[in-house]
């Protein structure tokens, strides 16, 4: 057991040491380097596809090239990364970082992110098959379940008020993605430096869709290096909506959700069905 033990620390140090592995914020990182970043559930595997079909007409992105084409920081390790052309294009979940000189930022209705989160632990078994939601979502606020990056929030104020209104930050609703994905897409584009033809934003479009993606993911969804030890029999790529919450969240947990983060999801232009929100609630939960 001891010669196990220290074979593990010494392999642990050999992979610190000589970077073959991921140490989440410790990455290397060049200048011309673009991070789509979110918070986790709010559209970023549905971006990685997007924005990865727009850049590389060549190879249609699946779940079994976006790992070369549009990394996941914490599934890639850096010495591989350190190989890929540049710019590089990488999928963060991290809190605003001053290193990131070049950010697409995506945001999501925290309420249907809550839904989303539910079911993704649930299919890391995290969570047990029907738990009730009303229990979960409070523990997600806290939060419970992503304790290095914090809430929803705090991850969202952490960028907004630190780079919004700068050239080299682009922020990206999930619900305006959904309903124009053509002319976000021509946003991207532009951030990036490519040429927004038709044809081309047409093709990253059909190749993203939640129909295409559920069928790659029937097919590669074991293999992908994300899902391959989760549960098999729920999806991963669900109903791929917005405003799904509303058939979902029972109407107490809307009010806590909103009573909490109401304002800065008004600043984010969400709608709430919560009237007279009490700013004291949501500052005193900040302050937690």
């Amino acid at each position: 057991m001891i010669v196990r033990r220290a074979f593990r620390h010494l392999s642990r140090v050999s992979d610190v040491l000589f970077r073959r592995t991921l140490l989440e914020r410790e990455i290397t990182i060049f200048p011309d380097d673009v991070f789509l970043t979110s918070y986790p559930r709010s559209g970023n595997t549905w971006s990685r596809f997007l924005i990865g079909n727009l850049i590389h007409q060549d190879e249609p992105v699946s779940f079994l090239n976006v790992e070369r084409l549009v990394p996941d920081m914490y599934k890639t390790a850096d010495w591989s990364m350190r190989h890929l052309p540049r710019p590089r294009l990488m999928k963060s979940h991290e809190c605003f970082d001053p290193r990131y000189r070049k950010v697409i930022y995506i945001v999501r209705d925290p309420r249907d992110v809550a839904v989303s989160n539910y079911h993704w632990e649930m299919k890391l078994r995290s969570v047990r098959e029907g738990y009730p939601i009303e229990d979960f979502v409070p523990r997600w606020m806290e939060p419970q379940f992503w304790l290095r990056i914090g809430s929803w929030a705090d991850h969202v104020r952490s960028w907004m008020s630190t780079c919004q209104g700068r050239k080299t930050f682009l922020l990206l609703r999930y619900e305006d993605l959904k309903q124009d994905p053509q002319r976000e897409l021509t946003r991207v584009a532009h951030f990036l430096g490519i040429a927004a033809t038709a044809e081309r934003l047409n093709r990253a479009v059909e190749l993203s869709s939640a129909e295409h993606m559920r069928r790659l993911e029937s097919m590669q969804g074991a293999k992908w290096v994300a899902t391959k030890r989760t549960r098999q029999d729920k999806p991963f790529v669900r109903d791929a909506t917005s405003g799904n919450w509303r058939s979902v969240l029972p109407a107490e947990t809307v009010i806590y959700l909103e009573t909490h983060w109401g304002h800065l999801m008004q600043d984010l232009g969400y709608e709430l069905t919560t009237q007279n929100l009490n700013p004291t609630a949501e500052s005193s939960y900040v302050e937690k």
